[in-house]
């Protein structure tokens, strides 16, 4: 989540601790353990059972079988996303609307043991994240910004960066897992999914850096902004600022135009392959036409 490298793993942990509780709500009162289909079963006669026999173990029963639904279920989801992450695909499934940035009711009903953990891991990430940074020849740590300037009128951002409170010329949003917060404060917006950790396609990428270049030659500071404002958005603005005519490779925009105002950004293999790929077929590619 916080990080970009094998993000997938934090949800196949989640799968594996969702089913570890699973496990131990699917015993009887003597430590036996039962099928979920004989724990409802009990259930049920439980509370089908006479008005003069105790409620008490009713009661046990249901403790047990509502727990037990809820841990097999994230243990399911979760090992499923963890498996779309990693395939790099399914990023719709979660509903989310690329006109407004808005994520449907439903989606939270049906897929909360997702959100929950995700939203939770993101806002005290948020609050409590730190960078290194230099002041007076020091090396000091301080809060990570919600969102950061890393040339004038280009911010990496993470969910967070509405707190900023500040009207933009585009936003462009990279997750698939939180609602846009400034969409009401930004001249144009677009939207492009992704999980995070994975990188937008060279394809994506060269999209997201045309609709930027053209948004900023109209006027207002352009923000590209994932979860954290560590890689997806990273990944987008480095092309950005090459498409912008700042740098003239991905790399240099990377060392030389982002890293050194905001620490925390970093490229895992893939985002430096697709970005590889984007210069080569979009940068380099064109130099002799």
């Amino acid at each position: 989540m916080g990080t970009v490298h094998g993000v997938w793993l934090k949800y196949v942990a989640i799968s594996g601790v969702s089913y570890l509780g699973y496990s131990m709500f699917m015993k009887d009162d003597a430590g036996t353990k039962i099928t979920l289909m004989d724990l409802l079963g009990h259930s049920v006669r439980r509370l089908g059972s006479p008005a003069g026999e105790s409620r008490g173990e009713a009661a046990i029963s249901l403790w047990r079988a509502i727990p037990a639904l809820v841990m097999g279920y994230s243990t399911l989801l979760n090992a499923v996303i963890a498996v779309l992450f990693k395939l790099e695909i399914g990023m719709g499934i979660l509903g989310k609307n690329k006109k407004l940035g808005t994520i449907p009711n439903w989606s939270y009903v049906v897929f909360f043991p997702f959100h929950i953990p995700t939203i939770l891991y993101t806002n005290i990430h948020t609050m409590i994240g730190t960078q290194k940074v230099e002041k007076e020849g020091k090396i000091v740590r301080e809060k990570v910004p919600v969102a950061s300037e890393v040339q004038p009128g280009w911010y990496v951002g993470g969910c967070h960066s509405n707190e900023l409170n500040k009207d933009w010329g585009a936003v462009i949003d990279l997750t698939v897992e939180f609602p846009e917060g400034c969409i009401n404060n930004t001249r144009a917006y677009l939207s492009m999914p992704t999980w995070d950790g994975v990188p937008a396609t060279p394809e994506q990428l060269e999209e997201a850096a045309a609709f930027a270049v053209k948004e900023s030659k109209l006027g207002g500071d352009v923000l590209v902004h994932c979860a954290h404002g560590r890689g997806r958005s990273t990944t987008v603005m480095c092309a950005c600022l090459v498409k912008a005519g700042l740098f003239k490779n991905w790399e240099e925009a990377f060392e030389q135009g982002i890293k050194p105002f905001r620490p925390v950004c970093k490229l895992n293999r893939r985002m430096k392959q697709n970005l590889t790929a984007w210069q080569e077929q979009y940068v380099d590619g064109k130099k002799g036409m």
